[in-house]
């Protein structure tokens, strides 16, 4: 009757008590596991506040010898040609208009001959290039540099566009821009290049043909413009005709640029298109 009034069993059977199961009851056993477990977790605690470094985590760059940001340069500020293209073709490049031009990444090149006639996700074709020129569109796409018109042909060179070389643009020399100038050239307006601007340029001659027809239009041009500002590479883009071709090369050879700068450093520039307007007043 007693064992089972409140309070006659101990509080720790297992250390205090005496015979409260089949058992005996070793307190010493008890206690001396109670004592290596205590033991064991007060050197863990202690390890980690020895060997933990005092002030805190060190600094990745502290830890890492030669440690620095890292940066990835836009690949699209390289110096490069101006554009070529085709499909491995047989014969050159056909003469034709230019598509839109654009600094934006390009989706689908050019083409005079269409490889694949109803395409799913059918896409504007451009090049990268840029104009502040409103250029002409007639007819099929082509080369507008090419010497003779010729049949419909996308060009000797590969991956798309029109020309020779490769990588769809328009022209002999490799890059999806426009025009033969093989060289270090940059993109104006792409990856900090800025733009060109012309400080000096005299209004061209009329031609005794033109004037005496009292004819008007415009004359574009494609050219480059070298990092000492002057214009190089020049060739007809949109012909007038009656004189007025050479008249307005002549005068934009003469004319000087304010040249473009990469990283504050004058650099030469492709994908230059002047228009030069004849008007009689």
């Amino acid at each position: 009757m007693a064992d089972s009034m409140p309070g006659s069993r101990p509080v720790l059977p297992t250390l205090l008590g005496d015979a409260c199961n089949p058992y005996r009851a070793r307190p010493s056993t008890f206690l001396a596991a109670f004592l290596l477990q205590t033991a064991g977790l007060v050197a863990v605690v202690w390890s980690i506040a020895y060997f933990s470094p005092k002030g805190g985590m060190h600094p990745l760059s502290n830890v890492i010898s030669g440690f620095a940001p890292v940066s990835f340069l836009p690949t699209s500020d390289e110096p490069s040609g101006g554009g070529g293209g085709g499909d491995r073709s047989k014969t050159a490049a056909s003469k034709g208009a230019l598509p839109r031009m654009t600094l934006q990444d390009q989706l689908t090149p050019p083409q005079a001959v269409l490889n694949r006639p109803e395409p799913k996700l059918p896409e504007i074709p451009t090049i990268m290039a840029i104009t502040d020129t409103r250029l002409p569109q007639l007819g099929q796409w082509g080369n507008p540099l090419a010497n003779v018109v010729a049949p419909p042909s996308n060009g000797s060179g590969e991956r798309g566009g029109l020309g020779s070389d490769c990588c769809g643009g328009v022209g002999a020399t490799h890059g999806r821009g426009f025009g033969d100038s093989d060289g270090p050239v940059y993109r104006p307006g792409v990856a900090g290049v800025t733009l060109p601007r012309a400080i000096y340029d005299p209004d061209p001659e009329y031609s005794e043909e033109a004037r005496h027809s009292r004819y008007q239009g415009s004359v574009v041009l494609f050219l480059i413009v070298d990092a000492q500002g002057q214009p190089r590479d020049l060739r007809l883009q949109r012909s007038l005709g009656m004189g007025l071709d050479e008249k307005a090369m002549a005068a934009v050879s003469k004319w000087r640029f304010q040249p473009a700068t990469l990283h504050g450093l004058p650099v030469a520039t492709t994908q230059i298109n002047v228009e030069v307007t004849f008007r009689l007043f």
